[in-house]
């Protein structure tokens, strides 16, 4: 292999890059725009969630005492940021408007609740338990844990300002992810999704392009030999995906202000070594498509595994268990977690290093299979 010609070959593909404004905008405006429509649809908090309180409390006077309305105190305390609040008597007219839709859930309060909240958190042994009803639409999962999620606070504070200490109390004392929110968990995996996406799949479209109108045939033809292409293409992707790598992490650092406690640049590392692999992926696919509207079909066989098994959008706990060793034959799987471990935990080299060898090996494997898919084609 002569050095010389590996770096004539990057220089014409990086001159044909710049002459193309298209795959220019791929390379550099596609990414922020992804990842900001990602960033944004999926790091806001539920809102404005219609409900419905029907409150049959009757309240509870104690001898010698004053009446004492304990729903009342909950219900001052619920988040109206969260909720759109409407007060209902009629519990069954209550549960028919979230059947036709108009509110998603009815939170009722029975009408002995006071007193069995308050001789309860006096006498833990007292038969009878207080009881918050939420009848809602729970087809839509983020509304209805929303709901749960602010009436249970709504409770903790009543007590708290009660000074009433129940009898059970769990404390969450993170080790990782303090003050972590969703976006934190989701941008370093958009971040890598991004990456892999978009340059396997211009490397893909680039090389079939070339092959398509003769220019791959005629640089095969020259001294030049396969493992230079390839190694020529790997340069100057390999540097355009870094430069992508670079600005997506200012985007998500500066505009999503997401939580960083380790080392940016190892971060940065794990993300680099997958666009090298992505673009080995895209040369070895592009052995398989003669024409630009083939490659076209290869778009889901790219998309989805990454989409649906990378633990981008969700854990891979969450994939079902006989599916899941599909995950680790996928490349953006080790640069998420290599990002999220760095970025969220502040892991350093010596517990990332098994993610960054996985995607070494992927980009060896993939330039390997590469190189013997343009020899093969040559014959």
């Amino acid at each position: 292999m002569k050095f010389y010609r590996v770096m004539a070959v990057s220089r014409r593909v990086f001159r044909d890059v710049a002459n193309d404004k298209r795959s220019l905008v791929l390379l550099f405006l596609a990414p922020i725009f992804a990842m900001c429509i990602f960033g944004l649809a999926f790091s806001g908090d539920v809102e404005d969630v219609d409900v419905l309180i029907v409150n049959q409390d009757q309240g509870f006077t104690p001898p010698m005492g004053e009446t004492t309305y304990f729903s009342e105190k909950i219900i001052s305390n619920l988040d109206n940021e969260v909720l759109n609040i409407k007060n209902m008597s009629n519990a069954d007219e209550a549960r028919q408007m979230v059947k036709d839709g108009k509110a998603s859930a009815v939170i009722i309060f029975p009408e002995e609740f006071s007193k069995n909240a308050i001789l309860k958190t006096k006498n833990t042994s007292y038969p009878d338990s207080a009881e918050i009803i939420i009848q809602g639409d729970d087809s839509i999962t983020n509304i209805k844990n929303a709901i749960v999620k602010t009436v249970n606070e709504a409770l903790s504070d009543t007590l708290a300002e009660e000074g009433v200490n129940p009898p059970l109390k769990v404390t969450s004392d993170p080790i990782y992810g303090d003050d972590a929110e969703f976006v934190d968990f989701f941008v370093p995996g958009i971040l890598a999704f991004v990456v892999y996406l978009l340059t396997t799949i211009l490397t893909l479209i680039t090389f079939v392009g070339e092959r398509a109108n003769g220019t791959l045939e005629r640089v095969l033809a020259s001294p030049v030999t396969e493992g230079e292409v390839v190694t020529g293409y790997a340069i100057t992707f390999g540097i355009l995906g870094t430069l992508q790598v670079a600005l997506l992490l200012s985007v998500a650092i500066l505009a999503f202000d997401i939580i960083v406690v380790g080392n940016v640049l190892l971060a940065f590392m794990a993300v680099a070594i997958l666009a090298v692999t992505c673009q080995a992926l895209g040369i070895l696919l592009s052995s398989l498509a003669k024409r630009p509207e083939q490659a076209i079909q290869f778009f889901p066989f790219v998309i989805l595994p990454a989409f649906l098994l990378s633990g981008v959008f969700w854990p891979i706990q969450a994939i079902p268990e006989w599916l899941r060793p599909l995950s680790y034959l996928v490349p953006p799987t080790y640069a998420v977690d290599a990002c999220r471990a760095v970025m969220l935990k502040g892991w350093g080299l010596d517990k990332i290093w098994l993610d960054l060898m996985v995607l070494v090996i992927f980009a060896i494997l993939f330039l390997v299979l590469a190189v013997w898919s343009l020899r093969r084609g040559k014959r």
